[in-house]
């Protein structure tokens, strides 16, 4: 082989060395740094597992009840524990009570449907220009002058004079000739609101006016409806005030029919007023409708027997007031309530009346009126003397005559059932006492004889249960008398609201004793001391609950949300308990009764 190709070859050979050894060389420093990076892994991996084994908690020895016993001392240790518990037990319960009220405010297929209602009722009424451009803080002084709180959105002005309120002088005249010269607090910002078309809650003491605030509204709207379009026959109502008893129903008719037939007189078209209650005739009821009714005063018994019938309709009506409202959305007449607002198929402007009106109640109607206006002027009527005496309970009808000689007829006296009643009028007939009596065991007629004889002053007494209680006004009672302690504290404030009335002054005797039930005796302690009377000693002496008191300056709301009473808590609520029994009572467990066939 020649020289040259020898060497060609060899160096050949020497470079596949050369590039084979760089080859081994960087496989082996790729190995290297293979190897040094798994070590790492492994190490960083060592070292987190080494971490988490120090810092995994070691297994107690201590039982969950010692802890638990440990944290409640804890919390114990705080001064503020206790309170801060009852108030959020009082939250839960407040809310509770609002979640099963029944939502009788709303129609069952605006309820199924999801419709809501943002904006308030058109009205075509508008206060005088020189009150709409009074400054608000002079609305907010006459409020504060005559003792209004209000509360709401876009509240309308206050009006001083029915003057400024654009009646026509026909309606201002027969206000006039009623003896009724300036409105009182709650018409001074009740008419404007009404007549505006707001929705509206209406809290005053009994005897400030309220029939007036929502009944002039009504005739105001049912005239411009009669001028725009005549009813003709089986139209109507153009708007309905619902009442829970027949004797506020028929007061309230008989106001509305006042100022209809004094408008007619002065040349104003006629407005027909109906009356639907029970115990009365029912075809004299419906012939006024077959002619177009305007204005309607029912009770919710028979208003549901006619709307379920098909005899009357709510197509035409726009307007809505419940009388004593508070009693219209309690247990029992809650359902009859929201079936009458299942015949709406339309928005409608509704009012809420009452001299008591719990917190629960305020808060559930806010929750669904539209944009509603809280018109509250106090609850207390200050006119009102109101004495407490301790009467054994075999006293009571001796020492009544002794209480009859306080005061000039007429006097007005309360009892807790049926019996009672019938034994006191026995009594007072036996000792030369003209009496008469009403309750729901009477019929119709009787009731209506009674309360005319009363009215009339031929008869110088009567006795009722609290069916006579809410609404009924009797201008001249100078006394009454509580023969029985009412259950609920509300139902007191009604029955001492029969005197006092108009601004006059009354007397108002309540008899306690032993067999009363602490819990209402310390709410008329406190609504005592809160209308600024004496507090006798027997009620003095009954110890009130610091943390009640403390519970409700933290809170801001004194008294119970549930029923009002100002000496007690809604957590301890006498009236909720019972309520929670009525409907516990009210629900039929099919499964568990064995003759149920299931």
């Amino acid at each position: 082989m020649p020289f040259k190709e020898r060497q060609k070859r060899k160096e050949l050979e020497r470079k596949s060395r050369l590039a084979k050894r760089r080859n081994q060389e960087s496989e082996r420093k790729a190995r290297k740094r293979a190897e040094r990076a798994e070590r790492a892994r492994a190490a960083a991996a060592a070292a987190a597992a080494a971490a988490a084994a120090s810092a995994a908690p070691k297994r107690s020895t201590v039982s969950l009840l010692d802890e638990a016993h440990a944290m409640r001392q804890k919390m114990m240790e705080n001064p503020n524990w206790h309170m801060e518990k009852k108030r959020l037990e009082e939250l839960r319960q407040v809310e509770e009570a609002n979640s099963v009220q029944v939502n009788a405010l709303t129609s069952i297929e605006e309820f199924a449907k999801g419709i809501k209602y943002t904006e308030p009722m058109y009205s075509s009424w508008r206060p005088p220009r020189h009150i709409r451009e009074r400054p608000a803080r002079k609305n907010d002084a006459i409020r504060k002058k005559y003792a209004i709180i209000v509360e709401g959105d876009d509240i309308p002005p206050p009006i001083k004079k029915f003057e400024d309120m654009r009646f026509p002088p026909a309606l201002v005249e027969g206000l006039f000739s009623k003896g009724i010269k300036r409105p009182t607090p709650i018409q001074v910002q009740g008419l404007p609101i009404a007549l505006s078309g707001r929705d509206m809650i209406g809290i005053a003491f009994t005897g400030s006016g309220k029939t007036v605030v929502f009944t002039l509204p009504l005739v105001m709207f049912a005239l411009e409806a009669e001028v725009q379009m005549p009813l003709i026959g089986g139209e109507g109502p153009v708007g309905l005030i619902v009442c829970p008893a027949r004797e506020l129903a028929r007061q309230t008719h008989e106001v509305a029919e006042f100022f209809c037939d004094y408008l007619h007189q002065k040349g104003h078209p006629e407005l027909r007023c109906c009356l639907f209650m029970g115990g009365e005739d029912m075809r004299t009821q419906l012939d006024i409708v077959a002619r177009g009714v305007h204005v309607a005063s029912a009770c919710p018994g028979r208003l549901n027997g006619f709307l379920n019938d098909g005899k009357i309709t709510l197509d035409n009506c726009r307007y809505i007031v419940l009388d004593e409202a508070d009693r219209m959305l309690d247990i029992g007449m809650d359902e009859e309530v929201r079936n009458i607002f299942s015949f709406f198929n339309h928005q409608r402007q509704t009012l809420l009346f009452s001299a008591t009106m719990p917190q629960k109640f305020q808060d559930f109607a806010k929750s669904v009126l539209v944009k509603p206006v809280i018109v509250n002027v106090g609850r207390a009527n200050i006119d009102v003397i109101q004495e407490v005496e301790y009467v054994k309970e075999d006293a009571k009808v001796v020492y009544l005559l002794e209480c009859l000689s306080k005061t000039a007829p007429p006097v007005c006296i309360f009892c807790e059932s049926k019996a009672a009643v019938d034994n006191c009028q026995e009594y007072l007939l036996l000792k030369g006492v003209d009496a008469v009596s009403i309750h729901g065991g009477k019929d119709q007629e009787e009731r209506n004889d009674a309360i005319r004889l009363f009215k009339s002053q031929q008869k110088d007494v009567l006795v009722a249960t609290d069916v006579a209680a809410k609404g009924l006004d009797f201008p001249d009672i100078q006394h009454v008398i509580n023969y029985d302690m009412p259950k609920e504290i509300e139902n007191y404030i009604h029955r001492i609201g029969r005197t006092g009335r108009c601004g006059k002054t009354g007397v108002a005797t309540t008899f306690i004793n032993k067999n009363v039930e602490q819990s209402i005796l310390l709410d008329l302690k406190h609504y005592l001391k809160a209308a600024k009377q004496r507090v006798p000693p027997v009620l003095l002496a009954l110890p009130d609950d610091a943390d009640e008191a403390e519970l409700g300056e933290a809170l801001g709301k004194k008294g119970c949300a549930y029923c009002g009473g100002l000496g007690h808590r809604i957590t301890n609520c006498p009236k909720k308990t019972e309520h929670a029994l009525q409907r516990n009572t009210m629900y039929r467990d099919f499964l568990k009764d064995a003759d149920s066939g299931y």
